[in-house]
């Protein structure tokens, strides 16, 4: 019995030994990167303020420590700029906008190129499915066939307009540019405080949203290598923006750009407002609005070209060339733009670039129907860049933004288109 007891033992032993030794390479599989910890950039931006809350949820899930930084936009760029031109960058994961600074990033060497990691079967599992984005965000974030970032936020220039200010006076919702002056122009009332129109005036910042005007005036930034900055139809474009804003527009509007354009809207002190979709959470919201109820969207109204709004990819979330960490990098940059993840963003109204998530009673149901079919025909109708598309993207939006500068000023148009398409095209022979 004695013997029996001790072969039961020892067999008890040896398979509670085996059942160890295989447990063990599993448990520590499902946190291959414990105990590193992540330094990532982002932008003071609606995805942003969606992703953070989650956060702590990729960390216990991973083991993997996230210092998260948040800044505007232009400082954005300018921090990550110093920091990797530097060479001593401790940036791992950062948001950038493909169409600001895909080409220029690539070329400077700091990006990670993140196709080998999509095509790793071992790092990325078949759920997280990558032909469930937008072909045309990808595109965006592709240069010379390298995979730069993913796509996480799509947007549209839409018209945001005060609903029950149109309904109580019988005016109709903008169509084309005409009627979208005829409006402004019968809102306007500025000894009162209020303004029929408001947009971006600020000169860098302008440029995108000013781009839906040039294209549905039918003038381009360049066509190929030339620069189209003083065609007819482009100083028409330049001529309407800017007397949009000194006629009908607040005052300082040449120091704003979203946040203040949009603030002016959300406390009620205009009428029409045009820019990016993504920030219709910001207006609905009653901690920021006070017109979340009155708000109504339209598609951007049609020059002599038709409508063509822009329709881009304004976000992605890169890895750095320069981090040490680039696979713990990468986890975080699948669990963020997961299906999962892409759900709960889109969920707090942000509009993503995953089929998944339009298709997803969950995904839509934060989202005004109204403003949905707005998005479905801005895609159909949109142009894929809302700003010069070059590597010297910033140097750019300077020159386009003098002439809407001096429009805004009532300043000879003409003349500053002249001057801003031999600069542009100094520029375009020098990218050549």
């Amino acid at each position: 019995m004695k013997r029996h007891a001790g072969i039961w033992l020892l067999t008890l032993a040896v398979i509670t030994g085996l059942v160890a030794i295989s447990v063990l390479p599993v448990a520590a599989a499902s946190q291959p990167y414990k105990g590193k910890t992540l330094r990532v950039i982002l932008a003071n931006h609606p995805w942003a303020e969606a992703i953070k809350p989650l956060i702590p949820e990729f960390e216990k899930q991973t083991g993997i420590k996230v210092n998260a930084e948040s800044y505007f936009e232009d400082q954005l760029t300018q921090k990550m700029s110093v920091e990797f031109a530097s060479g001593s960058s401790t940036i791992d994961v950062f948001m950038q906008r493909p169409l600001q600074e895909a080409k220029q990033f690539w070329k400077n060497g700091w990006y990670t190129d993140l196709k080998p990691f999509v095509d790793n079967a071992r790092l990325t599992p078949r759920a997280w499915e990558y032909s469930d984005f937008f072909p045309t965000a990808l595109q965006a974030e592709t240069v010379s066939g390298h995979l730069t970032g993913i796509p996480i936020v799509t947007e549209q220039e839409i018209i945001y307009y005060r609903k029950d200010l149109f309904e109580k006076d019988g005016i109709k919702v903008p169509t084309t540019l005409e009627e979208l002056e005829a409006a402004a122009k019968h809102f306007n009332d500025p000894d009162k405080g209020f303004y029929g129109f408001v947009a971006r005036g600020q000169r860098s910042p302008a440029v995108t949203q000013f781009s839906s005007y040039l294209y549905s005036f039918g003038g381009k930034f360049n066509d190929g290598d030339k620069a189209t900055l003083n065609t007819p139809e482009a100083i028409q474009a330049f001529t309407f923006y800017g007397n949009m804003l000194r006629k009908y527009g607040p005052p300082g509007v040449l120091n704003m750009s979203w946040p203040q354009a949009l603030a002016i809207f959300a406390q009620g002190k205009a009428a029409i407002y045009t820019d990016a979709s993504v920030f219709y959470s910001n207006l609905l919201d009653p901690s920021k609005s006070t017109v979340g109820d009155k708000v109504g969207f339209a598609l951007f109204p049609a020059g002599p070209a038709g409508a063509r709004p822009y329709s881009v990819t304004s976000w992605g979330l890169s890895v750095a060339g320069s981090s040490k960490n680039k696979e713990a990098a990468w986890e975080f940059v699948k669990w963020a733009t997961s299906k999962e993840i892409t759900l709960k963003a889109q969920a707090k109204q942000v509009p993503s670039a995953r089929n998944s998530a339009w298709e997803s009673k969950e995904g839509l149901a934060n989202f005004p129907p109204q403003l949905v079919s707005v998005i479905a025909k801005s895609g159909r109708v949109g142009a894929p860049y809302d700003r010069p598309p070059v590597i010297a993207v910033g140097q750019a939006r300077d020159i386009v933004g003098s002439v809407i500068i001096t429009a805004i000023d009532g300043g000879d148009v003409k003349e500053a288109a002249n001057k801003a398409n031999a600069d542009y095209q100094a520029l375009l022979d020098k990218e050549q």
